[in-house]
Parts: structure tokens; sequence; C-alpha cells
């Protein structure tokens, strides 16, 4: 009877252990975390509008971003995907470094990931990002990752901008503060 209660004990103890995900520790994210919300797209939205209207004026746009618009944007854009690369991010912008900071799951395990781009544009004013660091935890880095993360931030990019990106060529692009400054001039 000793027996049968053990072996019982330890069937309960693989059900839940097969009903949960295990974290399996990787980058700490930032506290307080960065708020997501649609009010951040809308405001984003606004600014670009805003100021394409005044780029059309005086041929140079300026554009800031600031990490709760960039980090409700990527979300947003994350839940679009049947299989998305990472979930819950969060976009910091500091020291002149774009850092991703999200969560990622293999089987039964889940993990922070970390991300760092430098960020800047190319010599046809698009914007170019390299990736300086990439933690994954314990998990191996995926293959391709720098061309992935690229696509996934170039499609947030272009989709944040939308058609004012067409005719927009990126002269600077500058991270401090929390806040991404880009400068460019209509084509």
């Amino acid at each position: 009877m000793n027996r049968n209660r053990i072996l019982l004990i330890a069937f309960a103890a693989l059900l839940v252990t097969l009903a949960c995900t295990i974290f399996v520790g990787g980058p700490d994210y930032p506290q307080p975390p960065i708020p997501i919300s649609p009010e951040a797209i809308t405001s984003l939205q606004e600014e670009v509008k805003a100021a394409a209207l005044a780029g059309a004026a005086s041929g140079e746009i300026t554009l800031k971003m600031s990490e709760t618009q960039l980090t409700s944007y990527l979300a947003y854009k994350l839940l679009q995907s049947p299989s998305p690369m990472f979930t819950f991010p969060q976009v910091l912008l500091r020291d002149g470094q774009m850092r991703i900071i999200g969560k990622t799951q293999q089987g039964y395990f889940t993990a922070n990931i970390g991300i760092t781009l430098a960020v800047g544009a190319d010599e046809t004013g698009q914007p170019k990002l390299q990736l300086v660091e990439a933690d994954f935890g314990p998990f191996p880095l995926p293959d391709g990752l720098n061309k992935a993360i690229t696509a996934i931030i170039e499609e947030a990019y272009t989709g944040a901008l939308g058609p004012v990106a067409t005719g927009f060529r990126i002269t600077s692009i500058s991270i401090a503060d929390g806040t991404m400054t880009v400068v460019g001039k209509i084509r």
C-alpha cells in the first residue's frame, strides 16, 4: 500500500510537471516593465503623420519614438505572426543601442532572451541593423537570427512609418535616454 501511494504521488508530480512550463533563465526584464498599450501605437502613428506633414513643407522629417511606442508596436506585430520567435517584448533605447528583451519557449522550457542591436542608416538611407549581442539563456542561438531579427525590425519600421517610408531617406538615427530620433529627407 505504501508503494502504491508513492507511485501515485510520483505520477501526480510528473503530470504537474508536464502541464507546466519550466523557466530556465536568461536576461532580466526591465523593472518596472515598459507598458504595452494601443494608445502608444496610436500616438506613434499620429507622430508619423505630423512629421510627414511638417516634412512636406521643409523637406526634412524628424521623428522621435519612445520605448513605450516601440514596445507596443513590436508586441502588436508579434501578435500577428503565427509563430513568433519571441513574445512579451520590451524595447530599451539606451546608450546608442536598441535592446530587445522577450520570452521564448522550446518544448516545456521557457527562457528570457536579449538582443542588442546597433541601429543606423545605410548609404541608400534605409535602416541598417547590426546584431551586437544575443542572449538566449540556455538555448542555442537560432540559425539565421540576425536575418530574422532584422526582418522583424525593418517590417516594424516600415509599418510604423507607413507610406512615408517609401519616399524617405534617413540621414541619421540617434538613441539615448529611452528615445530613438530618426532624421531624414523626403526624396
